[in-house]
């Protein structure tokens, strides 16, 4: 697969997805997650996450919501944890293929893009 920028990735779009999507090798993935900023390989590579401390819990939850309508935009949904009312984690895969498509990616790009209220 190609491996895109993340300027690339803000501008496409989310296909729709039933296990039909090509799924990244561990290479591939690897690959793509060096173009996103401070995004891990979880779980055999087959997921991406990343952590934010924000300033208080009303930051975290203005920030998923944030998320949430990327999500709903691009009909592909992140897990959204939070830990101790500050510590925000997004993990992203597509679960239809049980791995990392070009759709998480996207939604890395896009979540990137959001402004978030950090703790100093």
């Amino acid at each position: 697969m190609k491996i895109l920028s993340c300027d690339q990735l803000t501008s496409k779009k989310c296909v729709p997805c039933e296990g039909s999507v090509p799924k990244f090798s561990a290479k591939e993935a690897a690959n793509q997650i060096q173009h996103l900023d401070g995004w891990e390989l979880t779980h055999n590579n087959e997921r991406i996450r990343k952590s934010w401390v924000v300033t208080n819990f009303l930051a975290a939850m203005s920030f998923f919501e944030k998320v949430a309508e990327i999500s709903e935009a691009e009909g592909h949904h992140p897990d959204l944890h939070l830990v101790q009312y500050r510590n925000v984690t997004i993990e992203l895969w597509t679960h239809a293929i049980g791995g990392l498509s070009e759709n998480d990616f996207i939604c890395a790009a896009k979540i990137d893009e959001l402004p978030i209220d950090l703790k100093p």
